[in-house]
């Protein structure tokens, strides 16, 4: 008998550190893998110091899993973060600006192995729901993995990964990200003030990012997602020109008016060279959860079809459910938990990590 991962975190809830919280209410636990019998998971603590006295609740936590009915092997690494940066106070840092001139072609992000943009012509698709949730699905398979917010007039990454709070900037001009289930995380929302619109020309959208891209402290990263903003505009004519992209994927709803405005966004990333990786039809199916009727309500197979006629990846499809919206407002993407949504968007992290671009 297989175990789930949940049933995995609610052993592990039981085991406790020295100020009597568990491991999963902190959120220490990263990497969780079931293969058959074979559980693998690592301890993450806040930094080395704190890591130094958790040898005996890494053995605790190891044994309680392996007492568990159809376990017969567990690993489990104790790692830590750095040390955390001293903020500056306040930090001086101020985000927008004109881009400062750049020699030479695309550049590479320091640390950074690859880097997916993920777009949409238009809003409204859920383009920002599946890459946090892309991004929470490739750490899950052990990746180490940034989320870059780079929709600057409507952040949403802060609200869907469940921190908001200023980023530490030590010298006013490095940024320390945030962390957030197991993901890196920088977004224009964290530097902003809450409800306040930003009001900015092209020039500062361009600032902007290549502060976000080249003054965040990413670390050590096999794939940073790049959650672009719907459209065709500044934004994404600055990440293609000036950034190193592996390459773009393309969210669209399986409905004809989404998908003439897909066509465009596939149209801007080929006239700028950057390679699509796929198209991803997210809102496919409609499942009742009272009587389980299926419906299709924005059609079915659109995407898929258009990828086929365009000679473009197809990389799955990702139901419309009431669980998505409810993770996402409660800071938790659904790609946490078990389900058909998780396991979709588990299989389309697996499809990136085979094909060499996660």
């Amino acid at each position: 008998m297989t175990r789930t991962r949940e049933e995995v975190l609610d052993t592990l809830r039981g085991v406790l550190l020295p100020n009597g919280r568990d491991l999963v209410a902190v959120d220490y636990i990263r990497a969780l893998q079931i293969d058959g019998s074979s559980v693998r998971f690592v301890i993450e603590a806040p930094n080395a110091e704190v890591a130094g006295v958790m040898e005996p609740v890494r053995t605790a936590a190891e044994a309680a899993v392996k007492a568990m009915d159809g376990v017969d092997a567990v690993s489990v690494v104790l790692t830590a973060h750095g040390p955390a940066a001293k903020p500056a106070a306040p930090p001086s840092l101020k985000i927008g600006g004109h881009p400062k001139p750049q020699q030479g072609g695309p550049a590479k992000v320091s640390g950074v192995d690859r880097i997916i943009a993920v777009g949409s012509g238009k809003g409204g698709v859920g383009k920002s729901t599946v890459s946090s949730n892309l991004a929470v699905a490739l750490a899950r398979e052990g990746r180490r993995v940034g989320l870059l917010d780079a929709d600057i007039y409507g952040p949403s990454q802060p609200q869907m990964m469940g921190i908001n709070k200023r980023p530490a900037s030590p010298d006013g001009k490095t940024i320390i990200p945030l962390h957030s289930h197991g993901v890196t995380l920088m977004s224009i929302g964290f530097m902003m003030e809450e409800g306040k619109a930003v009001v900015w020309r092209g020039p500062m959208l361009m600032g902007a990012l290549q502060q976000m891209l080249g003054q965040v402290e990413w670390g050590e990263l096999d794939v940073l997602i790049v959650d672009l903003p719907p459209g065709t505009g500044d934004v994404q004519l600055t990440l293609c020109q000036r950034t190193e992209l592996t390459g773009a994927i393309v969210v669209s709803t399986p409905q004809d008016v989404a998908l003439l405005d897909a066509r465009k966004a596939m149209d801007m990333f080929g006239t700028l060279n950057t390679p699509i990786l796929g198209l991803i039809e997210n809102m496919s199916t409609y499942v009742c959860p009272q009587c389980g009727h299926e419906a299709h309500l924005f059609g079915h197979g659109g995407v898929r079809t258009e990828a086929e006629r365009l000679g473009v990846p197809f990389l799955g499809e990702i139901p419309l459910s009431l669980d998505v919206r409810l993770a996402g407002d409660a800071g938790r993407p659904v790609a946490l938990g078990d389900g058909p949504i998780a396991e979709a968007y588990t299989t389309l992290a697996k499809r990136l990590i085979a094909g060499g671009m996660g």
